[in-house]
C-alpha cells in the first residue's frame, strides 16, 4: 500500500502562461497506470485565474473555500462558492479563478489522454473577467 500524506508533495506556483495573479498548486494526488486521474488543490488569490482551457477527458471542480468564478465559452460568469461541484465535458473551452475580493480553493480533478490533461488557450482578459 502506497499512502501519501497531505503536504508530502511540493507546492508549486502557478505559472504565468497559464494563469493571471497569484496561484498555489498542491497535488493531492495522481494514480498509476493504468489509472489516469490525478487531483489537485489549486488556491486562488482575490482576482487570480486560470487561462481559458479544455481538458481532453473533462474537468471536475469541487469548491472548498471561498468565493470564485467559472465562465464557459460563450456563456455567462457563475459564482461558486464551497460545496459546489462544477463539471467541464471534455473538449469545453473555460476558465476558473476567484472572486474579485476573495480568495478561493478548489479540488481539480481530470484525467490524462495520452498523458495530456490541459490544452492551455489565452489568457482571460480584465474586462472579460470583470463583465
Amino acid at each position: 500500500m502506497d499512502i501519501k500524506r497531505n503536504g508530502s508533495r511540493p507546492s508549486g506556483k502557478g505559472p504565468s502562461d497559464w494563469f493571471t495573479g497569484t496561484v498555489r498548486i498542491d497535488p493531492l494526488f495522481s494514480a498509476p497506470a493504468p489509472a489516469r486521474v490525478n487531483g489537485a488543490a489549486v488556491t486562488f488569490e482575490p482576482g487570480a485565474r486560470t487561462a481559458w482551457h479544455t481538458h481532453p477527458l473533462g474537468q471536475t471542480l469541487i469548491v472548498t473555500f471561498g468565493s470564485g468564478r467559472v465562465q464557459r465559452e460563450g456563456g455567462p460568469i457563475e459564482e461558486i462558492h464551497p460545496g459546489d461541484v462544477v463539471w467541464f465535458p471534455p473538449g469545453e473551452k473555460h476558465w476558473h479563478g476567484a472572486a474579485p475580493t476573495t480568495a478561493m480553493t478548489h479540488i481539480a480533478i481530470q484525467e490524462s489522454l495520452d498523458g495530456k490533461v490541459v490544452d492551455w488557450l489565452e489568457h482571460v482578459s480584465d474586462a472579460q473577467y470583470s463583465a
